[in-house]
């Protein structure tokens, strides 16, 4: 239960750090920046990561999640309760949000700029490299795990920095539902839900192959 009390606590700062910060810099124009929203995303990540890496991982990431537990490296009983956690925190934060910035439209909801495909693609691309350095920094030497947290940040803040305004730079599946459900703009949903998690499922599956090759 405390895993699961940790996991659920790590999705809603992220949620509420990462979508706040959007949210808060069309409320107030443009006042963060867009490297302001995606260093606050980079952030938030590395700061859960340090906190909660030792009880729970801090997946924060239902796709995270299923991609350990195919890879035996996350108990299988746990997948369930993993993903309700990070579907509390993350509709938890979504929530307070609306409440905070009722006028607010999107509140953080994650809106192609582009052609779909030009969307599904980048996200697709951008969780495959999340997940490759999740596991290849998680997974490594005590030195590597030891920086995990800020080279997984780093990542994020990265793949925001030139992708979001293209695809906002999801890369994980709840944190585009919650805000997407709660504003109701649920139209391009599929889209995340689908490439994220064939991203991160393939970036494990490559991880495999590259160990045993």
């Amino acid at each position: 239960m405390k895993r699961y009390i940790a996991e659920l606590v790590a999705t809603f700062f992220l949620i509420f750090c990462g979508t706040g910060a959007m949210v808060i810099n069309t409320e107030m124009d443009g006042v963060i920046s867009h490297f302001g929203v995606a260093t606050a995303w980079g952030l938030i990540v590395a700061i859960m990561i340090f906190a909660y890496g030792r009880i729970s991982g801090a997946h924060m990431n239902p796709a995270v999640t299923l991609t350990l537990v195919i890879l035996k490296l996350h108990p299988k009983k746990e997948i369930m309760p993993y993903f309700g956690a990070q579907l509390i925190g993350a509709f938890a934060a979504s929530f307070i949000l609306r409440v905070m910035f009722p006028e607010n439209q999107l509140l953080g909801a994650s809106m192609p700029q582009g052609s779909d495909l030009q969307s599904f693609a980048l996200e697709f691309i951008l969780t495959f490299m999340l997940m490759i350095v999740i596991l290849l920094t998680s997974q490594g030497r005590r030195i590597e795990q030891y920086f995990a947290p800020i080279a997984i940040g780093l990542t994020v803040m990265l793949e925001a920095l030139y992708a979001g305004p293209i695809s906002n730079a999801s890369m994980n599946p709840f944190r585009s539902l919650a805000p997407a459900v709660v504003s109701g703009h649920i139209e391009h949903l599929w889209l995340y839900l689908v490439a994220t998690t064939l991203g991160a499922v393939t970036a494990g599956l490559y991880w495999i192959w590259q160990r045993n090759y």
